[in-house]
């Protein structure tokens, strides 16, 4: 007899070998690509990931971390004591979607319809420095720079144009920036002037100011595009 998870996966949507029919079958549930990106930097209790996802009820969150399981998108289970709670997980082959979400993010960001300063989740914040980077503009810059953001840590390591960011303690990064997701958004990709930031208390910096600066600079949104004829 077949487990209950696996009847799951054999319901389909589309009568069709497409990889991309067969990606929706995995992933086009509502909320199924957004839980993916907020384990894409570690495992994450059920309460936290339902923290950044905002309308998601315990119910359905239940039924897609049951759904991306089946799938072989992440697994769970039990971190040692003293924490002993459970955790979800991507697995290697989840963890491979990240391209997917960067080139989906690069292309909807495009549309005049998307607003940079509405709210998002540090997770998200972190995927879209990764995406977003140019890597080619910043030359031979190497530095560490850490993400205090809504409870959350991040270690960002920037050398050779490439971009590395894991959870972790800032401790001896040469810039640590204390804010929130959207404040962050409106410094890097708004390009809000840090020093107006810090004023009104919505953004803390420690560290090499100018490297800061530079760091920031890297960023830009893509052009949007024409609007459509009437």
């Amino acid at each position: 007899m077949k487990s209950e998870k696996v009847t799951k996966l054999d319901r389909r949507w589309y009568d069709d070998a497409c990889g991309t029919a067969m990606a929706l079958e995995f992933v086009g549930e509502r909320w199924s690509l957004l839980i993916l990106r907020e384990l894409m930097f570690g495992p994450r209790r059920f309460g936290e990931i339902k923290a950044h996802l905002n309308g998601i009820s315990a119910n359905v969150l239940t039924q897609r971390l049951d759904g991306l399981e089946a799938g072989g998108m992440l697994v769970r289970r039990m971190l040692p004591s003293p924490a002993s709670v459970q955790v979800y997980e991507l697995t290697p082959w989840g963890y491979e979607i990240e391209p997917v979400l960067q080139t989906m993010g690069r292309w909807a960001t495009r549309s005049p319809l998307h607003d940079p300063t509405r709210p998002f989740s540090p997770a998200s914040a972190m995927l879209s420095l990764r995406t977003m980077i140019d890597g080619a503009k910043s030359g031979d810059l190497a530095m560490t720079i850490g993400f205090l953001l809504a409870g959350d840590r991040f270690l960002a390591r920037l050398e050779r144009g490439a971009l590395t960011i894991a959870r972790g303690e800032p401790a001896d990064a040469d810039v640590v920036i204390d804010t929130d997701p959207t404040s962050l958004a409106l410094w890097i990709y708004v390009k809000r002037p840090l020093a107006e930031a810090e004023a009104d208390g919505s953004l803390r910096l420690s560290g090499d100011r100018a490297l800061a600066e530079r760091f920031a600079d890297l960023f830009a949104l893509p052009a949007k595009i024409a609007p459509a004829a009437a």
